[in-house]
């Protein structure tokens, strides 16, 4: 079996989650890693275990062996990034968001389909099992005619003041964050599981700090923030910045097929650190799934006792067990749905497949390019404050 050989471009909190999926699959190498500076590549290429390192992409781009490149920078530079790794003809996937806005998505999904490269975007909450599980029972028909889903994305790491990450710069995050950042991923993951597109959308934001305290000494994202800078005084280790995107939302949704639901996002929600949940009420039977708690599926009657399904491929559907390695009770989380998404995207690759032929069984550019449109449709809801149809937007 020939190894695919490729690179990864950022570091931060998901460039290492990458490395570390696609080394479990046991065909896909990390050769080359590209940093922000050649002294910063080379300490987390060191770190990593990666052999050849760059300070500038374009450099790793230029490697003969390289098949694939795995984008995990910042925001701001996924569009010039992206754009780059496919002219180069490498196969691309990409953190999400795909872009900053639904005009430069477009432009990604429209060169991508040219270009015959095979094109995938990381959201991965839709390979865990029992997603895979949900989406066949829906499928199937078992939950009946789906009238509502609702849900949320709650976490708490900027819950403080003092909380600062490079994601509240709308320079480099863009001009919506809990938006984007997690409300993508709910979006993505109930139109994955319900078989159903979001049309239509009316929003709301909150911003609960419109000034923050920005720690001198840069965190990563997540990391938690120190109450005072060792040594310091409190106004000398902080300066105020000025919050310009939403710490929550709370959104309508209609679908395609008229039928409606409701979300909330949130990143100031203590005790909640990654809680994405959704439930899904149809005419015959109802199924809630909390992130926090992924190997189970709670499902509900109306005329006999509700059931609690746990994570076991002796129990999923046969077109769900592929995506489950475990047996029951051995758990698997989020680490495990992205190890899926490499594992789905690289054997499509290995295969020789045709993306141009679709049916590629994980989220590509036009899934990514339809969340933009999402994202941008919420953002100018909440502007306008009024109900925006993607239709509008193009």
């Amino acid at each position: 079996m020939e190894t695919i050989k490729i690179g990864i471009i950022g570091g931060g909190f998901i460039g290492p989650a990458h490395v570390e999926a696609v080394r479990r699959l046991g065909f896909v190498e990390v050769k080359a890693f590209a940093g922000s500076s050649e002294e910063r590549a080379e300490q987390q290429a060191a770190e990593l275990g990666i052999p050849d390192y760059y300070g500038d992409y374009r450099e790793l781009l230029r490697d003969p062996e390289i098949m694939a490149v795995h984008n995990c920078t910042p925001n701001d530079l996924h569009f010039e990034i992206n754009r780059a790794i496919i002219l180069a003809g490498k196969h691309v996937l990409s953190e999400k968001p795909l872009a900053l806005n639904s005009r430069q998505s477009g432009e990604l999904l429209r060169l991508a389909r040219s270009s015959g490269v095979v094109h995938g975007v990381n959201f991965n909450y839709r390979q865990f099992p029992i997603l895979q599980q949900l989406s066949a029972m829906v499928e199937r028909g078992e939950l009946g005619d789906l009238h509502l889903i609702h849900g949320s994305y709650l976490q708490d790491w900027l819950l403080y003041d003092t909380d600062y990450s490079w994601r509240l710069d709308p320079k480099i995050g863009g001009a919506t964050r809990a938006v984007a950042d997690i409300g993508s991923h709910w979006c993505d993951t109930v139109q994955y599981v319900s078989g159903k597109r979001i049309s239509e959308v009316c929003a709301d934001f909150s911003t609960v700090f419109p000034v923050r305290r920005k720690a001198l000494k840069p965190k990563q994202t997540f990391e938690t923030a120190a109450s005072e800078a060792v040594g310091s005084s409190e106004t000398d280790a902080y300066k105020d910045y000025e919050v310009e995107t939403e710490d929550t939302a709370s959104v309508l949704i209609r679908f395609e097929d008229g039928s409606k639901g409701s979300f909330t996002v949130s990143q100031v929600s203590a005790g909640r650190k990654n809680r994405l949940s959704f439930e899904l009420s149809g005419s015959r039977q109802s199924a809630f799934w909390n992130q926090e708690e992924p190997q189970k599926l709670w499902i509900g009657h109306r005329d006999k006792p509700n059931e609690v399904l746990l994570a076991d491929p002796s129990l999923f559907a046969e077109e769900a067990r592929g995506s489950i390695h475990l047996p029951g009770g051995h758990n698997e989380g989020w680490p495990d749905a992205l190890k899926n998404n490499m594992l789905q995207f690289y054997t499509f690759i290995r295969e020789g497949n045709d993306p141009a032929a679709g049916g590629m069984p994980f989220a590509t550019f036009e899934d990514g390019h339809w969340s933009m449109r999402i994202v941008d449709a919420i953002l100018t809801s909440h502007r306008e404050e009024r109900w925006v149809k993607l239709s509008e937007l193009g």
